[in-house]
C-alpha cells in the first residue's frame, strides 16, 4: 500500500486510533516509512527559552517523552517510523513539509482531547485537507 506516510502530531489530539490505521495503510509493505512530524510554534519556543531557559533540543526531548506511548504502540505493530521536530508557524511549516517531500498520504487525527470544541474538523486539519494535493486521511 503506502510507502511514505506523514503524521502531523498534535499534542492536543488523541492518537489512540491512529496506529491501527497506519498498520492498515502500510499493508504488507516492509519498506514503508512513517514520519511523525511535530511543529513547536514560535511562541512556545520563545516562551520556553525566556521563562524556563529551555532551548529547542530540550523541548524536543520532553515532547518525545510525551509521545512515547504512541511510538511504543507503533513499535508493537512492527511499523517503521522516524520522529521529526521543527520550529515555526504551524500551517506554513506543515505545508512546506508536505510540499518539499513526496508523501503518499498524510494521516491526521481529529479525535480531540477536549470534547467541548464545537467544530467537526480542527483548524489545521481543515486547512491541510483543503490545500494539499496529497491524499489526507483523517482518523477519528
Amino acid at each position: 500500500m503506502y510507502k511514505k506516510i506523514l503524521v502531523p502530531y498534535d499534542f492536543g489530539n488523541s492518537f489512540i486510533n491512529v496506529p491501527e490505521q497506519l498498520k492498515k495503510l502500510t499493508g504488507d509493505n516492509q519498506h514503508h516509512m512513517i514520519t511523525i512530524f511535530n511543529i513547536i510554534s514560535e511562541g512556545e519556543h520563545a516562551n520556553s527559552v525566556r521563562y524556563d531557559g529551555k532551548h529547542f533540543d530540550t523541548l524536543v526531548e520532553e515532547k518525545k517523552e510525551f509521545m512515547r506511548p504512541f511510538t511504543d504502540h507503533l513499535e508493537e505493530l512492527g511499523l517503521n517510523y522516524q520522529v521529526q521536530f521543527e520550529s515555526g508557524l504551524i500551517m506554513k511549516t506543515l505545508l512546506k513539509e508536505i510540499k518539499n517531500n513526496d508523501y503518499d498520504v498524510v494521516v491526521m487525527s481529529n479525535k480531540r482531547s477536549k470534547r467541548d470544541i464545537k467544530h467537526v474538523l480542527g483548524h489545521v486539519t481543515h486547512k491541510i485537507a483543503k490545500r494539499v494535493n496529497t491524499p489526507v486521511v483523517i482518523v477519528k
